[in-house]
């Protein structure tokens, strides 16, 4: 493909750049996990400083369509995982459909008293306690989201840390306590990665994180979990399917 930048256009240089290094990657040139040229060799290539040529790296990393590993170079980042939000189902479901195995390690574990955002989002009374487990997801070893699960104490009594190790809360649920997920109410908002949530992710601070707040009830209308996931903005998008017509 054409390499040469157009210095006469009213389109930016470092966006040129990003375009060809995009099309590169969409038409398969610099495949995933493909390492890309040094800055160097880039600069020579589009005849640019480097510092136009690492705002175009920059941009492209942000976006999650390159990654930076310290001290190695600029990659193609893997694919992303398409998560539909019109569904309902279970992290270890997601990954088993894509042929991954799924996992999770326990942060933290307890029965203990809602705060008030989750007291209201569950319906509960003052005296009611929740059990709250905060997980790290795994896909094939792989940091995937952190996720903070809020559940109504009384509606699966005897919860155990260990119950929650490498297995299907849903199933669980289903089984021992007859709970069965009907319905959800969930939100979608984007934020920027602090140290903690970077550090267990395995990712840089500052990076995009897609943060998600559901609700989720049983077959009997009852709210029975209130999760708080932060998934990876570099490994995940969500999609959805919009109509114009009511009741389609």
């Amino acid at each position: 493909m054409n390499e040469s930048i157009d210095k006469q256009s009213p389109v930016p240089i470092y966006y040129q750049i990003m375009m060809q290094i995009r099309t590169k990657i969409d038409e398969g040139e610099y495949k995933a996990d493909c390492a890309l040229p040094p800055e160097r060799e880039l600069v020579e290539t589009y005849k640019v400083s480097r510092m136009t040529v690492r705002q175009a790296l920059a941009e492209l990393v942000n976006e999650g369509i390159l990654i930076r590993r310290k001290g190695v170079g600029t990659f193609v980042a893997p694919p992303k995982f398409e998560q539909a939000l019109s569904g309902l189902t279970s992290f270890t479901e997601d990954m088993a459909q894509r042929g991954m195995k799924a996992g999770a390690h326990i942060i933290s574990f307890a029965e203990t008293k809602p705060d008030s955002a989750v007291r209201k989002a569950l319906g509960l009374e003052p005296q009611e306690n929740i059990f709250e487990c905060v997980r790290l997801r795994l896909a094939d070893e792989e940091p995937m989201a952190l996720e903070r699960t809020s559940l109504v104490a009384a509606m699966c009594p005897g919860l155990s840390r260990e119950d929650l190790e490498n297995r299907s809360l849903y199933t669980l649920l289903a089984e021992r306590w007859g709970i069965r997920l009907d319905h959800a109410s969930q939100s979608l908002e984007p934020m920027l990665a602090t140290s903690y949530e970077a550090a267990l992710l395995h990712v840089a601070t500052g990076s995009p994180l897609l943060l998600m707040y559901r609700i989720t009830y049983d077959q009997d209308g009852r709210a029975f979990e209130y999760v708080k996931s932060f998934y990876r903005g570099d490994r995940y998008k969500f999609i959805t399917e919009l109509y114009r017509k009511a009741g389609r």
